[in-house]
């Protein structure tokens, strides 16, 4: 399926998500009032959040990259709120081995590496070092679309 501008209008509109709740309720036995008291505190607590995902591999003049961060302060936890801020950032994890953070990074057509590395990591302090693994072929990776 080819997507174009329609459909990614579409995607935009889906980010509340189509099941309705009598269909969860008949499905789980449940009333429909109880699905959406419990789907209402699972997205105020942060739980839950319905948004419509996309392949980004089916999405022209679109490139996924994962970028390893290295920084050179230990407030890990902070920094990562940070990054999740940018332009661009899907995901934001604190891990472990060389790198402090790995970002799953959306560009398109007129923000490709170098708009994301001078426009975007350049405002943060603490950043020691990157290194940007381009995604050739992904498996069940789906994102939000971010643009």
């Amino acid at each position: 399926m080819k997507i174009d501008e329609l459909n990614i209008s579409i995607i935009r509109h889906l980010q509340q998500g189509r099941k309705s709740y009598k269909v969860i309720a008949d499905e789980l036995g449940v009333s429909e009032n109880t699905v959406r008291s419990r789907v209402s505190k699972l997205e105020y607590e942060h739980v839950l959040e319905i948004k419509g995902l996309v392949d980004p591999e089916a999405i022209p003049r679109h490139r996924i990259v994962m970028v390893g961060v290295k920084l050179s302060t230990m407030d890990l936890v902070k920094k990562g709120e940070e990054f999740s801020r940018i332009r661009g950032v899907v995901s934001v994890s604190v891990v472990t081995g060389r790198f402090d953070l790995i970002l799953v990074v959306l560009l398109k057509e007129g923000f490709g590496l170098l708009e994301f590395y001078t426009q975007e990591v350049s405002k943060l302090d603490g950043v020691q070092s990157v290194e940007t693994f381009v995604v050739y072929k992904s498996y069940n990776l789906k994102i939000p679309y971010i643009f």
